[in-house]
């Protein structure tokens, strides 16, 4: 969130729920946990035993049928994989996890984005036909490839889907499909990342060959399924997929693998190279720090690379890839960098910073933007103006490939299916979730897509409260800004989306102010009245120069902790500035 950005309603989160017999919780604690929807401390049980069972997917017992004739028969089995975080640890879930229950022949294709598009198309399953494989199984994909499992299927392939998009309204004539949002599914939400799907096929699956006593028969140990719980991890946060129960059971068990030092090289060398500690990772490192740094792969050049960090099998190798991927990732935040400025120029244009003039949903496009930002791009500018966003960057054969991202009330996928039924002829391919989708369209249809798109979105804003707000777990005393409540919150998660990270709000007086390395302020702050000296950090400021001098500031803030050779202090991390004097 830019802190410097229009101001914004600091709105407290009610207390939608009583939370019982939970009197050793601090305070704080209660009334974060309280707004999040929790009823009982059961709630906040995360341990593995509590998921629930990977029989009520549907297709499941399809599914575990092929894949266990497959590892009967030594069949050859290809990984189809998606190019974004989600989509490679899941491919590493499926790699590392089908060689342990004993598969004979295992490999991954990872198609590249810009030549070959989304999903198991025609095009790649002719691609993948050379390696000649008996089995396909997509991760994080498939569901809406009605051609392409068709082309496979008609060339003896067994096809094997495992997706966790939204389906359309046909679906591709695969031999088994796991998907949490298929229609009447069983499975309690459809919340899970393509890497919990997976995860979740090979829970059952080695459930089906404990009965079949396959692990006996071949004096093979029954693994351990939890060793693949850092890859579910970072592959559920970094899809921003909806944190609920199963999904925090997931990521937390994963913390805790990563925090005790028992993951996989590449985790490791991923977190190595982006600065953190292992042994206090959070949601939050693994949303904003090791995902971007994998994302870079699959958005700038093929995302092969990022998995082949993550299946690395010594530290040394993963560490080398890993800073190629550090160094993507810096190639990447200044294309974006200068994406976003030439965006935030059309917009001046556009006059689109004047109420009066901001379209619903707005459309932008360069011909020299680049297919791997516009996803990143579109998102910081729906931020910055609270709306639907679709940001486009010219494509192959006259096409234009868009990313799209909504805010909530606003379910972006719907929108793309209502055009889609108004237009039929004017999107070539789309799919995607309700805050973030994707889609293709020929360059000449651009203007008449703008048209319908600020349409359809505005049919949705008029229901819609569209003040920016800012949600606040209300004000800190001066006694819980502190050392104690700060690790509390650290380890009470994990936080993520629809169970949001904590965050204060409060008015301080500013005693000292400084810009540190040219977009950053430090801060040192007190409460009024207060004695008390509060260190605070403001990151990537725009114009961090305006701050030096104001005396009396409001901010929304985490409450973190700051270790410095070897000294642990709190520190403010302010996601919001206003200017009081």
């Amino acid at each position: 969130m830019p802190v410097d950005a229009a101001i914004r309603k600091i709105v407290p989160r009610p207390a939608r729920h009583r939370l019982d017999h939970v009197g050793h919780l601090h305070p704080v604690m209660q009334r974060i946990y309280q707004s999040r929807g929790i009823d009982t401390e059961a709630e906040l049980d995360y341990s593995l035993a509590n998921l629930p069972s990977p029989w009520l997917l549907t297709g499941i017992e399809e599914m575990t049928a092929h894949l266990v004739a497959a590892i009967r028969q030594r069949q050859k089995i290809l990984i189809v994989a998606d190019f974004d975080a989600d989509g490679a640890t899941s491919c590493a879930v499926a790699l590392q996890g089908l060689k342990l229950l004993g598969a004979a022949a295992v490999d991954f294709i990872v198609p590249c984005r810009f030549k070959y598009g989304y999903g198991l198309t025609p095009e790649i399953v002719n691609l993948l036909q050379q390696r000649q494989p008996q089995v396909l199984i997509t991760v994080d994909n498939g569901i809406s490839s009605i051609d392409g499992v068709r082309l496979a299927k008609s060339l003896g392939m067994t096809v094997l889907i495992t997706d966790h998009h939204l389906p359309g309204d046909a679906l591709p004539a695969a031999d088994a499909i796991v998907n949490p949002n298929l229609p009447d599914d069983r499975f309690p939400g459809g919340a899970l990342a393509g890497v919990g799907v997976i995860f979740y096929v090979l829970m059952a699956l080695r459930g089906r060959l404990r009965e079949q006593g396959w692990f006996q028969e071949h004096q093979i140990g029954e693994p351990n399924l939890g060793q693949l719980l850092d890859y579910v991890a970072l592959g559920t946060v970094a899809d921003v997929v909806p944190l609920d129960y199963t999904n925090r059971i997931l990521v937390q068990q994963g913390l805790l693998r990563i925090r005790a030092d028992r993951c996989h090289p590449g985790i490791k060398a991923l977190i190595e190279v982006a600065n953190r500690n292992a042994a206090n990772l959070t949601s939050a490192d693994l949303g904003f720090a090791l995902a971007p740094r994998l994302n870079a792969a699959g958005r700038l050049e093929n995302m092969a690379l990022g998995i082949a960090c993550l299946v690395a099998g010594d530290a040394r190798e993963a560490a080398r890839i890993a800073r190629q991927l550090d160094d993507l990732n810096k190639e990447r935040r200044e294309i974006e960098g200068q994406m976003k400025i030439e965006a935030l120029s059309l917009l001046d244009e556009l006059q689109a910073f004047d109420v009066q003039h901001l379209s619903a949903g707005v459309c932008l496009y360069d011909k020299n933007w680049h297919q791997g930002v516009i996803g990143i791009l579109a998102s910081r500018i729906k931020d910055r103006l609270h709306r639907p966003v679709v940001a486009f960057a010219p494509a192959d054969n006259g096409e234009i490939k868009g990313s799209a991202r909504s805010i909530t009330g606003v379910h972006i996928r719907d929108v793309l299916s209502d055009i889609a039924a108004v237009h039929p002829k004017l999107l070539s391919k789309f799919g995607g979730h309700a805050m973030a989708a994707g889609l293709t369209l020929q360059m000449h249809d651009y203007p008449a897509f703008v048209l319908a798109f600020d349409e359809m979105v505005g049919r949705q804003l008029q229901h819609l409260d569209l003040e920016q707000k800012i949600f606040s777990d209300g004000e800190l005393s001066a006694e819980d800004i502190s050392l104690q409540i700060a690790e509390q919150l650290r380890l009470a998660g994990p936080w993520g989306q629809e169970f949001p990270e904590p965050v204060f709000d409060g008015v301080f007086d500013v005693l000292q102010s400084r810009i540190v390395g040219q977009h950053h302020l430090k801060l040192v702050l007190r409460l009024p009245f207060n004695d008390m000296l509060i260190d605070a950090i403001a990151f990537y400021l725009e114009r961090p120069e305006q701050w030096l001098g104001v005396r009396q500031i409001r901010a929304v803030y985490q409450l973190d902790i700051n270790e410095y050779q070897g000294k642990r202090s709190v520190q403010l991390i302010l996601q919001y500035l206003e200017k009081i004097t």
